[in-house]
């Protein structure tokens, strides 16, 4: 079936005028658009507490201010990894490689053995993310069926080399005891 003419739409951009070609109108209305900007933001000088972020890391911390002032996290604030553990203290994951299939950034490494136990066919014999290249989407704990991979409310996380914010299955089983009695959301 043809298309008919009253259907194509032209998208040739039209020829700019003599103003336009010389860019010069709209580079000084992108000035004074940052100019406005600017003086807007020195002649607040504090009255507008609420926008204003400013703290002094690390001896003052998020958690650390009034909750009128903003401090509390936001109920889907992501932040490190934990792995978590069944009842028996095992660790929970099966290694259904589903959180790293999810993974956008590819920052979840997984190598599966067979299990032990009897209730599973296998486990997760390393089970390593990478802090410094994961986004903090949230993917791999909606993909996981067994809810053994969970982001903490907790941002603290330090190294000194990039091999240090690789965390294993031990550090993350580690996040998990330290942070045993906190449910994220």
């Amino acid at each position: 079936m043809p298309i008919d003419d009253k259907d194509i739409i032209d998208v040739t951009p039209r020829k700019l005028n003599r103003s336009e070609s010389l860019f010069i109108p709209s580079v000084f209305k992108g000035i004074g658009t940052t100019m406005r900007h600017a003086f807007e933001n020195f002649g607040r000088n504090g009255t507008n507490k609420k926008n204003i972020w400013v703290l002094q890391y690390p001896e003052q911390k998020r958690d650390d201010r009034d909750v009128e002032d903003g401090g509390q996290y936001r109920p889907t604030f992501r932040g490190v990894h934990r792995l978590n553990k069944d009842e028996d203290g095992r660790v929970r994951c099966v290694a259904c490689f589903m959180c790293a299939t999810a993974c956008p950034a590819n920052c979840i490494h997984i190598v599966a053995e067979e299990s032990p136990w009897e209730d599973r066919e296998k486990y997760p014999m390393q089970f390593d993310i990478d802090e410094l290249r994961c986004i903090y989407c949230g993917m791999c704990e909606e993909a996981c069926p067994c809810d053994a991979i969970e982001l903490t409310p907790h941002y603290e996380i330090t190294g000194l080399s990039r091999a240090e914010m690789i965390l294993d299955k031990s550090k993350l089983l580690e996040v998990f005891d330290r942070t045993i009695d906190e449910k994220p959301m």
